[in-house]
């Protein structure tokens, strides 16, 4: 089960990576451009520039909500264990460790389009 919640989130975050992509290539190029001190580097210094200017802002997004995920999965453990030691069966905690897990991603689904407004605000939007 937690296979499943973590491939329809890799999904999500997958879909809105490509449909940002997708809807700002113009704004992102020009963002691009006017962050780079000289249009004729070369085409590896250009890439360098790009991840200079855009990918920090990107990562600081993915990794907050991969935090907020990891934290969610470490509260969902540590209730499977206090139930465990509280005496339940392993069937019993199973099933409530993946409902708990299953609340936390369908709730953080949701921010996934926050996050991608977050990493294309830059461009413009």
């Amino acid at each position: 089960m937690a296979d499943l919640q973590q491939l329809q989130v890799q999904k999500a975050v997958d879909s809105a990576v490509k449909s940002l992509e997708r809807e700002n290539i113009q704004k992102m190029l020009m963002f691009w451009y006017s962050c780079c001190e000289d249009s004729r580097e070369a085409m590896r210094q250009v890439h360098q520039c790009i991840e200079r200017c855009h990918a920090p802002l990107a990562q600081t997004q993915l990794k907050k909500f991969q935090g907020c995920l990891a934290q969610c999965t470490m509260h969902c453990s540590d209730k499977a264990k206090d139930s465990i030691d509280a005496g339940n069966r392993g069937f019993q905690v199973k099933w409530q460790l993946e409902t708990c897990v299953t609340k936390y991603v369908d709730d953080h689904m949701h921010l996934i389009p926050t996050m991608t407004e977050k990493i294309s605000y830059p461009l413009g939007n």
